[in-house]
This record gives C-alpha cells, structure tokens and sequence, in this order.
C-alpha cells in the first residue's frame, strides 16, 4: 500500500526522485526502494516526505483505494506526461476522499442520484444534425426547457455525475477528463481554465456519456460531442430567438452577450450560428478568420464568463458531521484542513472576518 500510494504522491508532486531526495536529505536510491517497497522512511523521514509532497502522514496508509476507469482527456497533444500524472494523482486523491465520504452515510440513505439516461435517445445516429434533437432530449427530459443553463456544475452533480476541480497548474493544456469509479460517471475540468470553457468541457463530457455506442462508424466522437456540447449550452431554437432566422453577417457584440448569457464562448456561438442554419459556412470562415487576426482565438475580448465550482463535496461533508455520521476530526481531515482552520469555518468565522476588511 505505502509503495504505491508514495509514488502516486510523488509523481503527482512532479517532483523527480532527485529533486524530492534533495528536498528531504536522503538519496535518490532511498526513495527508488520505497517506491518499488523494498525499504520503508523512518519516523523522520516520513513526516518530511509528507511536507515535500504536500500530504498528510496518513494518505500513504489510506485503505480506501479507487480506480479511475475508462479515461477520456480534453487536452493538447503537446501535454506533457508530468502533468497528466499530477492531474491523475490529484483526481485519484479526491475520489477517494469522494468515495471514504459516501462510505460513512448509511445503506438507507442515497446522498447522490445514480447517474441514468433517458429511454427517449434514439438507439443509433448516423448524422451530425440528429445531435440538435439529442441535445433538446436531453434538454427536456432534465427538465431545462430553452432557458440558459446558469449553473452546469450543480445541473451534472443533481443527476448523478460526480464533478472534480483540479487546481494542478497545466499551463492551459488541459481541459478535463471524464472517466468513471466504481461505476460512478465523473468528470474533471480545470480550475484555470475560464468559465465558458469550463461548462463547454463538462457538456463535452456529458456528451461522451450520452453518445456512447450510440454514433454509427461514419461519424467521429470527439466532433460528435462538440456539436452536442454546442447545442446543449445554446440550442438553435434559442439562438434563432436571438439573432433571427437568416443573416448575412453578425455583430461581435452579439456573440459577447450571448456568451455572458448562455455560457459560451463567443466562438463557439459563431459555430453554433453557422450549425443553426443563421449564417453560412462562408460567413462564419470570414469572421474565424478575423477573430483570429484581433487576437480573439486565444483570449477573447470584455469581461471573462465567471468560473464554476462545485460545493456538493464540502455540503455532503457538514451533512455527515451534522448528522453525527462523522466526527470534527474526520471532517477536517475529508476536507483537507487543519483542526484550527475547520473550526473557524465551521463557526463562520472565516465569512466575519472577510466581511470585516
């Protein structure tokens, strides 16, 4: 358990065994033999291997253990491997606090919705325009109507789609994951990554879920989910609402308010206007063409989309202390806090003291 756990802590750390023998005192064969369990740190040595690494003593001896199956990442080809093992270290340690917190509520008690489809999803699509209807399925099935979804953390997380932020500094070349864990669909987006992008990964992701083994061979997934990703923050009904049915061209202030309303990006409402039939393809090529000449296509202009975050984590953990399923203990350590500063929050005293400056 130590042997595996340590390495999962290093790797994560993107620490080198070189670099993190230095930061401790010991050599870097010291840390190969704990990694490959032929040898263990003392006493000593643990607790400076637990601040190097940024952990806890006890998350090497941690006996819940999940595994994070049937990956899917969002990122860019030149991804480097350190920071996927980061990534992966940081979704691994969360789930598993994830899964020891659902451990502690009793058979009786489902805190979260199993995650199921619609039984109204057509069994097979073999066109890129079926996904509009996939999209206003879905749409209407959750009960969402045409209206922008404000909050598409909170609307995952309600049907039973488990949500991980992951604040590992990836240098914007990486967007989210999607996997599952013990059979729980979750996705993971990145903290640093702008609000509109952040829902348009997680519809991304929820694509994935929805058009599993449904495509016909003919179409490609990754395209296949943009388009549902596109069409389920914005449907064509609403977008047409908006811009009317036919144009000839569009105002880079209308696709700004769309983003401040829907959640989208700028770019992909131009995408979506071209799809919905409102502008050509010729006219939406001319204008991605200029958006890339005012520098748009990589930072889009105004005030960013805010980010979203999730709170159902942390709600579940004060719903576990309140109903005395955990101790204060327990809940600082779920939470990743020390005693002293779990104290405070809990009694608001962190909220007082930020009202106050």
């Amino acid at each position: 358990m130590f042997a595996e756990r340590f390495t999962r802590a290093r790797k994560a750390s993107g620490l080198s065994m070189q670099a993190l023998a230095t930061a401790v005192g010991v050599s870097a064969n010291a840390i190969k033999k704990y990694e490959h369990g032929t040898a263990m740190p003392s006493s000593s040595n643990l607790l400076k291997l637990a601040s190097a690494l940024e952990v806890r003593t006890e998350y090497f001896f941690r006996p819940i253990k999940v595994k994070l199956e049937g990956v899917e990442y969002r990122k860019r080809a030149s991804t480097p491997q350190k920071i996927l093992d980061r990534i992966n270290g940081d979704v691994l340690d969360q789930a598993e606090r994830w899964q020891e917190l659902l451990n502690f509520y009793p058979d009786s008690i489902k805190p979260i919705t199993p995650f199921s489809l619609p039984s109204t999803l057509p069994d097979v699509i073999d066109s890129y325009e079926q996904l509009e209807g996939v999209a206003t399925t879905m749409r209407n099935e959750w009960g969402l109507g045409l209206n922008p979804i404000h909050d598409m953390i909170d609307t995952l997380e309600s049907k039973g789609v488990m949500i991980i932020c992951t604040d590992v500094e990836t240098s914007k070349k990486f967007d989210g994951l999607a996997g599952n864990i013990n059979g729980l669909p979750v996705v993971v987006i990145s903290t640093a990554q702008s609000g509109d992008r952040q829902r348009f990964t997680l519809a991304h992701e929820l694509g994935h879920l929805v058009l599993h083994s449904r495509l016909s061979e003919e179409l490609d997934e990754e395209k296949a989910c943009n388009h549902f990703a596109g069409a389920f923050l914005l449907p064509s009904t609403s977008l047409i609402q908006h811009l009317g049915k036919s144009r000839t061209q569009l105002e880079a202030q209308e696709l700004y308010m769309l983003k401040h309303e829907y959640g989208i990006s700028m770019l992909a409402s131009l995408f979506r206007a071209s799809q919905s039939g409102v502008i050509s393809y010729q006219t939406q090529k001319n204008m991605f063409i200029w958006f890339g000449k005012q520098g748009w296509r990589t930072q889009e202009p105004g005030e960013p989309y805010p980010h979203e975050v999730t709170y159902l984590y942390k709600q579940l953990v004060y719903r576990a202390l309140s109903e005395e399923y955990i101790g204060i203990s327990k809940a600082a350590e779920l939470l990743g806090v020390s005693l002293s500063s779990f104290h405070k929050e809990r009694k608001l005293e962190v909220l007082n003291a930020a009202a106050t400056n």
